[in-house]
């Protein structure tokens, strides 16, 4: 039997009845493949809630040097709350302990911090990480009591030499780890933490609290998986937020490509990382409901371009609360390195960039709103003048069968106007997939809901 790679997110495993469902689809699956587990902390349906939440607010708390103990009480009690719902005998005293045991261990880490007064990336990490470990080590001790041979695999210490950035030659190596950890495990269904351990300039500032599902899918890289499952809330990729389009469908299967341009432009997919890691080894993405198992789900399959030919649009996705800039100056007529001027002062001040378009003497920036833009823009004052308009939305109409389809964004264009809608920004992505304009975000809701009816349904 051949791998299969499930990764399960934290509302899947909130509490004992969702985890005992969770454990439900794991033991279906050993039915017809191999199975390798990577867990997301415990988490509520409201995220402030969740275990990670919780974490980073007793960090925070040790940091500014306020009690934290109360905040890491209340994680071990809902923790062992589940394990006695889960499990009993000498088992539920095995995983209680071990859980007493890692907070017992935060504590006197979070002490340290506090009387330090400061805390490096690699502490945060630590501190972040300890969800996974309590999850996974629960879990691992649910499968055991169901007869399922299981063991819990703490990945916090898989780096075993230092990296200066997380590029290929890191992932590689990370791969190659994570497959000797899980063949060593022999024939017991390895229940892999989220959190693999020291990431060049950290987890969460190089990837991001999605990378629980970087971690299945390098080990569904490093082992050759069948394929990489991801559990979700939702009943796969819709061709629209169902929440604001009642027609939206969902998509069978789509490319990762397409799947990389909708999750980037507002509609949570699946993390870019993840899906180049897979994508370099041929594996499918199968993205599947928890609490609903039984439906079909969507496929991000990396061979879906050779399968039948596709609508020219698959899907449309809004990103919300989106500021542009305006910067106008002479100086970029006949100029070489004003652009690069302009990227240096937002990288600088540590803004993404969405969309850009120039003119003669203009260039026009899309960003998330941010704290920091205002102090940007005084950099880019020195450079010409400079205006700025918030309040906007990003439009995005994504699809494969753009590149070979004429007209459509006359088409997308015309429908926002018998809208009403004024289009504030053009841009069509180099990858001939994706036209993106920005519109006022009280818009969005009527444009999604015309440009799926019109280009979409």
């Amino acid at each position: 039997m051949k791998y299969i790679v499930q990764k399960f997110g934290g509302t899947s495993l909130g509490k004992a009845d969702r985890m005992r469902g969770v454990a439900g689809i794991v033991k279906n699956s050993l039915k017809s493949d191999r199975v390798v587990l990577a867990l997301s902390a415990m988490s509520s349906y409201v995220k402030s809630e969740g275990t990670t939440s919780k974490l980073i607010e007793a960090a925070d708390a040790a940091l500014a040097k306020k009690d934290f103990h109360g905040i890491i009480d209340f994680i071990e009690e809902h923790h062992l709350e589940t394990i006695n719902e889960l499990m009993n005998g000498e088992l539920h005293e095995q995983v209680s302990e071990q859980i007493k045991e890692e907070l017992r261990g935060l504590k006197s880490f979070l002490g340290a911090i506090s009387v330090i007064g400061e805390m490096s990336t690699r502490s945060q990490d630590v501190i972040i990480g300890m969800g996974e470990k309590l999850s996974a080590c629960i879990f691992a001790g649910l499968l055991n009591s169901m007869g399922i041979d299981a063991e819990f695999v703490d990945l916090s210490l898989i780096i075993e030499k230092e990296f200066k950035e997380a590029n290929q030659e890191f992932y590689a190596y990370t791969q190659a780890q994570l497959r000797s950890r899980i063949e060593a495990c022999g024939r017991k269904v390895p229940v892999l933490t989220g959190y693999f351990g020291f990431v060049p300039g950290g987890i969460i500032n190089s990837i991001g609290r999605g990378y629980t599902d970087l971690t299945a899918a390098l080990a569904a890289a490093g082992i050759g998986a069948r394929e990489l499952q991801i559990w979700k809330e939702v009943d796969g990729v819709f061709s629209a937020d169902p929440r604001k389009v009642p027609e939206a469908v969902v998509l069978p299967a789509i490319t990762p490509e397409e799947a990389a341009e909708l999750t980037y432009y507002g509609s949570e997919v699946i993390h870019p990382f993840t899906m180049e890691q897979v994508v370099r080894a041929g594996i499918p993405i199968h993205i599947k409901n928890t609490f609903k198992p039984e439906l079909p789900g969507t496929i991000v399959d990396p061979n879906a371009d050779s399968l039948a030919p596709a609508k020219p649009a698959t899907a449309v996705t809004a990103k919300r609360g989106i500021t542009v800039v305006n910067i106008n100056s002479n100086r970029m007529l006949m100029a070489y390195g004003f652009m690069a001027k302009v990227f240096n002062i937002f990288e600088k001040h540590g803004i993404v960039i969405d969309l850009i378009s120039t003119s003669e003497v203009n260039v026009s920036i899309t960003v998330e709103n941010s704290g920091r833009l205002q102090i940007a823009i005084a950099d880019l004052e020195l450079l010409g003048s400079v205006s700025v308009k918030n309040d906007l939305a990003i439009l995005s109409l994504v699809g494969r069968g753009q590149r070979h389809c004429v007209g459509l964004a006359g088409k997308m264009f015309s429908v926002l106007a018998g809208e009403n809608i004024n289009i504030e920004m053009i841009s069509q992505g180099a990858s001939e997939i994706n036209i993106s304009c920005v519109i006022d975000d009280q818009d969005a809701d009527k444009a999604l809901l015309s440009i799926h009816n019109a280009l979409v349904k």
